[in-house]
């Protein structure tokens, strides 16, 4: 199937409000879990920077998993950053986690060479979706990792039906349109592939984890 792009910011407070409430522990957990499988040992007591954090279930998961570290998690949309505060407020992590505003690529961070860059589902969203890859290479620094996971276009709308009725059929029916509109707006594995080379990062792998998920990681 042709990809249909989504709007890039999720804005709306109910919208957000829904996502954020929804129960991603599965895949949440699963993307903490990789990047250890992928990175062992890292990033240890250095600086991670994860690019769209939302509403920071993500990053706080990570943040348990690696409590040497500090993070700094940035987000375009208000409503997801009001939420994360929450978040990392409820988790006690005010002192290892920055949350900052920005759109990218023209935001601004506060750090720089970060020792990782991770990303969860940010890229469906992108009408650019080189931004995410030049962003983690203008803030990693040389050989940091770098591990993104999203969700992966079905094939036919056969398949897309199937994996809304497998995965959201007991979801709001907010999340059940945002579940098919996102996966309309996923990427394929080689397109993911063709992006990573046009990047200059072509010898990352990209690896298809689950029947809606794919991974990409490798070195700055």
């Amino acid at each position: 199937m042709d990809r249909k792009p989504e709007p890039e910011l999720m804005d709306d407070e109910a919208q957000a409000l829904a996502y954020a409430q929804a129960d991603f522990s599965e895949a949440h957990d699963r993307f903490v879990a990789l990047f250890t499988e992928c990175f062992p040992g890292e990033p240890g007591s250095g600086v991670c920077l994860d690019l769209g954090c939302g509403p920071a279930d993500v990053l706080v998961r990570f943040a348990r998993a690696h409590p040497a570290c500090r993070l700094d998690g940035v987000d375009g949309a208000p409503a997801m950053l009001a939420l994360a505060e929450c978040a990392v407020g409820a988790a006690h992590l005010q002192d290892r986690v920055r949350l900052i505003h920005g759109y990218l690529p023209g935001a601004e961070l506060p750090g720089r060479d970060y020792d990782a860059v991770i990303s969860n589902s940010l890229l469906h969203h992108l009408a650019v979706p080189a931004v995410l890859w030049e962003t983690a290479k203008r803030y990693g620094r040389p050989g940091a990792a770098l591990f993104v996971m999203d969700l992966l276009r079905p094939d036919t709308p056969a398949r897309l039906d199937e994996l809304v009725r497998r995965h959201a059929a007991d979801a709001p029916s907010v999340l059940q349109r945002d579940f098919r509109n996102s996966l309309l707006a996923a990427y394929r594995p080689d397109e993911v592939k063709a992006q990573l080379e046009h990047a200059g990062l072509g010898s990352c792998r990209v690896s298809v984890i689950s029947d809606r998920h794919w991974i990409a990681f490798g070195r700055l």
